[in-house]
């Protein structure tokens, strides 16, 4: 009996599943091992963008390979839908102060229109207790692009 295989979805489809979420999970490759860890980004139509905090084991791991697998995932609680897209890069830190600053904005317009909790800031190098606007006056991070997308592999089950 043959394997019955997940349906391909659109650029159309995985661009709303992008715009849906708000977390991923990027694979690292270094030192024969993967590592992976779950990153807040933001989507401005074209790039994705990463907050990095500046300290653990990502940091010696991006800068030994900057090449990168980003899955973002959608499911329901019991699994009878999910949808999934993987996209096989690069991460490059941004470093135009302009971009930087851009970039920055867009996490706080993120957090404040979700209502994200302000727990998310502690993923971001800042207090829960500073105000969002504080990861654009104050570097506590690192800005990363996902650049150079070869791959992508986005499926859905119905």
């Amino acid at each position: 009996m043959e394997p019955i295989k997940i349906p391909k979805m659109a650029k159309a489809e995985y661009d709303a599943l992008v715009r849906r979420q708000n977390v991923s999970r990027i694979a690292f490759c270094a030192g024969g091992q993967a590592y992976i860890a779950p990153f807040m980004y933001v989507f401005d139509g074209k790039y994705l963008y990463f907050l990095s905090t500046k300290y653990g084991r990502k940091i010696g791991y991006f800068r030994s390979n900057p090449k990168v697998s980003v899955e973002i995932e959608e499911y329901a609680p019991d699994l009878s839908s999910f949808t999934f897209v993987s996209l096989q890069g690069a991460l490059e830190e941004v470093g135009a102060p302009e971009q930087k600053k851009k970039v920055r904005e867009l996490f706080v317009r993120m957090i404040r229109d979700r209502k994200l909790s302000m727990r998310v800031l502690s993923a971001l190098g800042h207090s829960p207790a500073d105000p969002p606007e504080a990861i654009v006056s104050e570097e506590r991070s690192l800005v990363w692009k996902l650049v150079g997308v070869k791959d992508i592999v986005a499926l859905k089950n119905g």
